[in-house]
């Protein structure tokens, strides 16, 4: 139950980072700062716990290159969709995807958990649809997607990578820091001289972003040495139910009784989820 509660916490922080990066206008200045705090703040906490085994560096370094694919794949979903739109859509998609792999590498969930798994993919989903006013466009919907596969392909080669480790601290360091530096100068490159400016205008709400991001998944990969891949990542995805109220709350996006049946069915979903195998 601790696992879980942590896990749930996780996917609050990640709507919070995520909100934080649709809410600024630049998004690849944004990023520019996020990673470049989130690189910062695990140098020295990867200094002083060392490099990760040997196994795990393969996984480590791939999931650095999916990492920053789903930054631009993220980025170009936010810049086509609403957030309350695009953001569900893209987390709801994953858990299964990571089921499916969880599955092929031998994990297993109880039928009961298997239900909750679905419930909890559906009201997802739910959610991203639960609007009067504005239609999910074709790129939107393509871009959200392709997110959520790269979402899974992370969380899965993670999940292999930390456990092939004694310990998960040096694994989540090292991945922040690497992570952190190729996203920051990845979207330098894409910006260029222009970051200068919109970085002028206000770079402490994407450096908070950023520290929030490493929090959010660095619990994330902890829970992931003690439970199912497929378990933690549909726990992590109810940030989506968050997502939804902040979209409401900060981007005057619709929170109807649609969005109201789809958080509680989200809910209900971890209910099962969480049952006792």
């Amino acid at each position: 139950m601790v696992t879980a509660l942590a896990i749930l916490f996780a996917g609050l922080l990640h709507a919070v980072w995520n909100a934080l990066a649709k809410a600024v206008p630049d998004r690849y200045a944004a990023f520019v700062v996020m990673g470049a705090a989130s690189a910062l703040v695990s140098l020295p906490v990867a200094v002083a716990a060392g490099p990760p085994a040997g196994p795990a560096w393969p996984f480590l370094l791939t999931s650095v290159v999916l990492h920053v694919a789903y930054t631009a794949l993220l980025i170009r979903s936010y810049d086509l969709g609403d957030f309350g739109q695009v953001y569900p859509l893209a987390r709801g998609s994953a858990p299964l995807l990571v089921a499916v792999a969880g599955a092929v590498l031998g994990e297993r969930l109880s039928p009961l958990q298997l239900a909750g798994l679905v419930v909890v993919c559906g009201g997802l989903v739910a959610l991203a649809v639960a609007r009067h006013r504005t239609a999910v466009t074709g790129p939107a919907v393509t871009a959200a997607l392709l997110t959520g596969l790269s979402i899974a392909a992370y969380t899965v080669v993670d999940g292999l990578g930390v456990r092939r480790t004694s310990h998960p601290l040096p694994y989540i360091a090292w991945l922040f820091l690497l992570e952190g530096s190729v996203v920051a100068l990845m979207a330098l490159a894409v910006r260029g001289r222009a970051v200068a400016p919109a970085l002028r205008t206000g770079w402490q709400m994407p450096a908070a972003g950023g520290i929030v991001s490493l929090l959010a998944y660095a619990i994330v990969v902890w829970a992931q040495t003690r439970s199912p891949l497929a378990q933690v990542a549909a726990l992590r995805e109810t940030s989506v139910v968050w997502g939804a109220i902040i979209g409401a709350v900060f981007f005057s996006e619709r929170f109807g009784w649609r969005r109201v049946t789809a958080a509680v069915t989200v809910t209900l979903g971890i209910i099962l989820l969480t049952s006792p195998t």
